[in-house]
């Protein structure tokens, strides 16, 4: 019952992460399709937080790195993580094109540098698997934490500018399913093991539901311009 409960779970998180990925997807055609729109008022990336990003990125390869660390090798972690890690990358590269700044720099060579290490990882892991699984189990601890900072500078992004801007409606929702169905997995693993995986799932689920709601305040808010407007005299 165990094994199949943790096989179950365990396709269905991939599932989801792989849907997940369509979401971080319609994010960057978002970015895309608003840097090709002719005219348009603010730039491609407007209202994305950087370090959101980053944050995203560095925790998909610390679950990469963890999931090869642990024994058994994890493959529902392990490869769902990378494609992830990579099409962040992608998005964290767009903001650069489009705010050329050293803080956007810095991150996409940081995103490079600590990817090749992950993979170089992957190829000669092997021969220091627990010592991995203790750095990427501290990895991830740290990056919860960063996370939680990055979505909450998210947030204030929205509050401030009174829109989401760029901000992926989809991408949020997917991640959110991601998140849920990655705490079950996370009890399947058994919390001994699967911890890591249940503490951050259960902060980004959060501050996912927090920028949902924002979606829906955004739009109260314009409804209500929409009417102060069509109240106000001729």
């Amino acid at each position: 019952m165990g094994t199949a409960f943790y096989n179950i779970a365990g396709t269905v998180n991939t599932a989801f992460i792989l849907l997940s990925l369509l979401g971080v997807g319609a994010q960057l055609r978002l970015v895309r399709r608003r840097r090709e729109r002719a005219g348009a008022s603010d730039s491609a990336t407007a209202v994305l937080s950087l370090n959101q990003f980053t944050v995203s990125f560095l925790a998909y390869l610390s679950f990469f790195v963890y999931g090869y660390s642990i024994t058994p090798f994890n493959h529902f972690i392990v490869w769902p993580r990378l494609l992830a890690s990579v099409l962040v990358m992608a998005i964290l590269v767009e903001i650069w094109r489009d705010r050329r700044s050293r803080s956007a720099t810095t991150s996409v060579l940081t995103a490079a540098l600590l990817l090749l290490c992950a993979l170089a990882g992957l190829a000669w892991g092997d021969r220091h698997v627990d010592e991995g699984r203790v750095v990427a189990s501290a990895m991830i601890v740290v990056i919860t934490a960063l996370l939680a900072q990055g979505y909450a500078h998210q947030i204030l992004l929205i509050l401030r500018n009174g829109h989401t801007g760029a901000v992926s409606l989809r991408m949020s929702q997917l991640i959110l399913l991601m998140d849920l169905s990655t705490i079950v997995f996370a009890f399947a693993m058994g919390i001994r093991m699967g911890w890591p995986l249940l503490l951050l799932a259960v902060v980004s689920g959060s501050t996912k539901l927090a920028i949902l709601y924002l979606f829906h305040w955004q739009q109260g808010t314009s409804a209500r311009v929409r009417r102060s407007h069509a109240e106000a005299p001729a």
